[in-house]
């Protein structure tokens, strides 16, 4: 599936009002946030929701030079007292429409590859509480940005870890073809058998994990209830380290928010041309290198546009690969059938009812934009059919057949839900509640309990006039979240039972304001032949309209899409 996230182009025309956002200057360092870590003394500082921060912590070397496209290595000791004040630079990556709100035109190779680093936020009294016996639960979130862009210091823990008594973490790794690269080359010049990997993320992500083990505990935080959790490709990045044996007894609990299960061979990552798969052979052929030197000795800027050249590019998200390493040999998803084959701790997985509206809104076939400025749908029926199609598909494949599946070999500890808040506002002739609904990454400010989302665009979509009823399920969702990292079950008082999946019919909670019921479980299992079945069916396309949706499904299943195009004549 085609996650082209540069469809936040559509954003920039509103931002265009205002003036570049810049970040506020950096507090200064609170002598109660000294620390003693493994590798040496550290300094936060206290941050107004009323927490303590460490922003940009080093929890392995910089994977520069040598050390590119080689399993991460512990960060070096220092001496003194470090300051951990200010945020680290992001991870390498290309710059698209969304950098616009900081002043960064698409296009560019922007960050740095001296970026694994942490951030982490913790109550002011988690000493306290640990020192009475009571070391507080520790939330590790991976960000989203299909694997090819985005930071930590785009989401701030600070609300989440004060209101619901935990620590967050959230983690920077490599993206793009510096986090996901098969290649013979490398593999023949590995110094270990870690760096003979292909997915450099997840090693990131291992290695920030036996961070967390080591050093929590001078943060407040318990070392044995740790939770990862993550959106979108951070997610499907979830899913990995569930998969991965290699971070066998890191975790205790996931949360694999509108995450993927899929992956792709070495085969394939050696040989397509699609961005989709790693197209790491395709790269290096292009830029003349072949061996493990040349690649190494690549600039960033010229790695990344040989990479552009690939099909979807730094757009798309680079499946995990199956390198016999990190990943077993064989689907990652086959992976979920058994618990002796995967890390079988409790999981919630979910997704939002109207994912795909957030890469449909920029889709001239669908909108129209008048002056430049505000965008509608050319037809709101097809719009919103269009949009159903590919987000039932993604829940499907990311909430009922896994779920199915892991119930099926007898994990009985898994939780689904969808979110289903569509509550946006209006701009002129755009009414995101239409246009997003419940789109792609929308609960995220309500997990975190933070409505920053979409920049200047927030103040529209995020309106007075929702505010109570927005901050009542923003509250419910951190204590579901908060509950389940603090005792392996999403059970907090007062709220309304979140049921198992069962093996005998699958039960999601969907999250949706007052105004419209509520949080409720619900009983609604949802299917491929369900969806080929509604396609053939919908009145709410002609037939040229049907075949386009037929088309965008075939992105992401060819066999059902090839079923659904014969049976309607759209072969």
């Amino acid at each position: 599936m085609k996650f082209r996230l540069v469809v936040l182009a559509c954003f920039t025309a509103l931002a265009a009002c205002g003036k570049k956002v810049t970040a506020p200057p950096a507090p200064e360092p609170d002598e109660a946030t000294v620390r003693q870590t493994s590798l040496g003394e550290v300094i936060g500082v206290s941050v107004a929701e009323g927490a303590h921060a460490w922003r940009g912590l080093p929890y392995a070397k910089p994977p520069v030079g040598n050390l590119r496209w080689r399993a991460p290595q512990p960060a070096a000791n220092w001496d003194g007292v470090r300051v951990a004040a200010e945020f680290s630079s992001r991870c390498t990556q290309m710059s698209n429409w969304f950098h616009q709100s900081e002043g960064i035109d698409p296009g560019q190779v922007i960050g740095s590859e001296d970026c694994l680093y942490l951030d982490l936020y913790a109550p002011a009294d988690a000493m306290e509480k640990a020192a009475s016996g009571e070391p507080l639960p520790v939330m590790v979130w991976i960000h989203g940005g299909s694997n090819v862009w985005g930071r930590s210091a785009s989401y701030v823990g600070s609300n989440l870890a004060r209101n619901e008594g935990v620590i967050v973490i959230s983690v920077q790794y490599r993206l793009g073809p510096l986090g996901f690269f098969s290649h013979p080359a490398l593999r023949a010049d590995a110094q270990t058998s870690l760096d003979s990997a292909a997915n450099f993320a997840t090693l990131d992500l291992i290695q920030s994990l036996k961070w967390v083990r080591d050093n929590i505990s001078s943060f407040g935080g318990d070392p044995e209830r740790v939770t990862v959790f993550g959106e979108s490709a951070g997610g499907h990045n979830v899913v990995t380290l569930l998969a991965s044996p290699l971070a066998a007894g890191l975790f205790h609990r996931a949360i694999v928010q509108s995450g993927s299960f899929d992956s792709v061979s070495i085969a394939d990552a050696e040989s397509a041309e699609s961005a989709l798969s790693n197209p790491s052979m395709v790269v290096s052929e292009r830029l003349g290198a072949e061996t493990a030197k040349d690649l190494r000795a690549l600039s960033a800027e010229a790695l990344f546009a040989a990479y552009e050249g690939a099909e979807g590019a730094t757009t798309d998200m680079p499946t995990v690969i199956e390198d016999g390493v990190v990943l077993p040999s064989g689907a990652m998803r086959d992976a979920f059938s058994s618990p002796d084959t995967f890390n079988a701790v409790p999981i919630i997985t979910g997704v939002n009812r109207d994912e795909f509206k957030l890469f449909n809104l920029a889709n001239p076939r669908l909108t129209k934009q008048f002056l430049g400025l505000f965008t509608t749908s050319r037809d709101k029926e097809f719009y919103d059919a269009a949009s159903e199609y590919p987000s039932r598909i993604w829940r499907i494949r990311s909430v009922d057949e896994p779920a199915v599946q892991m119930a099926a070999g007898g994990h009985n500890e898994v939780y689904a839900y969808r979110f289903d808040w569509d509550e946006g506002g209006r701009f002129m002739f755009s009414d995101l509640k239409h246009l997003l609904g419940a789109a792609h990454a929308m609960e995220i400010p309500f997990v975190f309990n933070r409505f920053q989302l979409l920049g200047r665009l927030d103040k529209v979509m995020f309106q007075k006039k929702t505010a109570a009823s927005r901050e009542e399920l923003s509250r419910a969702m951190g204590a579901y979240w908060a509950e389940f990292a603090r005792n392996g079950a999403p059970a907090p008082d007062g709220l309304p039972a979140w049921p198992e999946w069962s093996a005998n019919g699958g039960t999601l909670l969907r999250f949706d304001g007052r105004e419209d019921g509520g949080i409720v479980a619900f009983a609604e299992e949802d299917n491929l032949a369900m969806v080929a079945s509604d396609i053939v069916a919908d009145q709410r396309m002609d037939q040229k309209e049907r075949c386009y949706v037929i088309g965008i499904v075939g992105v992401w299943l060819p066999e059902l899409a090839n079923g659904i195009a014969v049976e309607t004549g759209c072969a």
